[in-house]
């Protein structure tokens, strides 16, 4: 984006997509009894806007509404009506490149028993810009740590639902990381294994062959994620789900993150130990260039 066009961005009025209506930013306010607010009882999705193209954003909406069908949260909206309205905040917002939060809750009412809400679910969406880690870092890469949060397990909250509440475990494992000067932080299940990273997949790379670890580890099914596994499968590399352990971590020739925020990111150095050459690898980089050439082009057009 032009910084002529950041400066009519930022002097234009901003706008939110409150329940179903276009709401001066500055006016958008939910309830302090919403449920969201008072229990973290929803889901969200973090969209990208590339060049005016929303990227992904069916897949992004299919698993917002199997989130809000998980927990029991009837959106009563159809998913081509809410596509219509990012579409229309986008527009209103004059969004080129950028970041869309959608986020839903169960609706307003004091008590843990839905039965006393008498209003429907909260809907809220709103665009901003976002960069989750600066340049230098997708240039010479992450030191990550291991963070002694573990994952939710699923048998309390089933991984592949991306709900409020999961995140306060991922904000603790963000702090672990802040707190030593790691640019982000590994998670680990209750059997030790390797779920992801407090907001990102992870991916290795080893003996030219990608791995990541299955939902069914306490890994989020991620969007980006999904594109890096349709993008290997293109380029004719073998990828593939894995249960993975720190010893698989520590002793990888390479290793990357990937989310909607972070895009894909190289990781170099985990717990103190060097990962491969200590820098971003050959095949972390032929995926950074397959991805970004992917999102030039794809996407719903806004």
């Amino acid at each position: 984006m032009s910084a002529q066009q950041e400066s009519e961005n930022s002097q234009r009025e901003q706008w939110v997509h409150l329940n179903g209506r276009l709401t001066p930013k500055a006016e958008s306010h939910v309830s302090i009894y919403d449920h969201g607010f008072l229990y973290g009882d929803g889901a969200f999705e973090g969209i990208r806007v590339y060049s005016r193209n929303i990227f992904r954003l069916d897949d992004h909406l299919t698993r917002l509404f199997r989130s809000a069908r998980s927990l029991a949260i009837d959106l009563c909206i159809d998913k081509a009506t809410l596509q219509g309205y990012v579409l229309e905040l986008v527009r209103a917002n004059g969004v080129e490149s950028g970041y869309i939060r959608l986020s839903v809750s169960r609706g307003v009412g004091l008590g843990l028993d839905p039965k006393h809400l008498n209003s429907p679910p909260t809907i809220v969406i709103s665009t901003e810009q976002l960069r989750l880690y600066p340049q230098e870092l997708y240039d010479r890469g992450l030191d990550v740590i291991t963070a002694s949060t573990r994952v939710p397990p699923a048998v309390c909250m089933d991984p592949q639902v991306k709900s409020l509440g999961k995140y306060i475990n991922s904000i603790a494992a963000k702090m672990e990381a802040n707190r030593v000067g790691a640019g982000e932080a590994l998670m680990l299940n209750m059997l030790g294994n390797v779920a992801e990273a407090s907001g990102d997949n992870i991916f290795l790379v080893s003996g030219g062959k990608l791995t990541t670890p299955p939902t069914s580890e306490g890994a989020l099914p991620g969007i980006t994620r999904a594109v890096v596994m349709q993008l290997a499968t293109e380029m004719g590399l073998t990828c593939s789900e894995s249960v993975t352990t720190l010893y698989d971590v520590y002793n990888c020739d390479e290793a990357f993150l990937t989310g909607t925020a972070a895009e894909v990111i190289p990781m170099v150095s985990c717990d103190g130990r060097q990962l491969g050459e200590g820098k971003p690898g050959p095949l972390t980089n032929r995926i950074i260039a397959a991805f970004r050439e992917r999102t030039s082009h794809d996407g719903v057009p806004a």
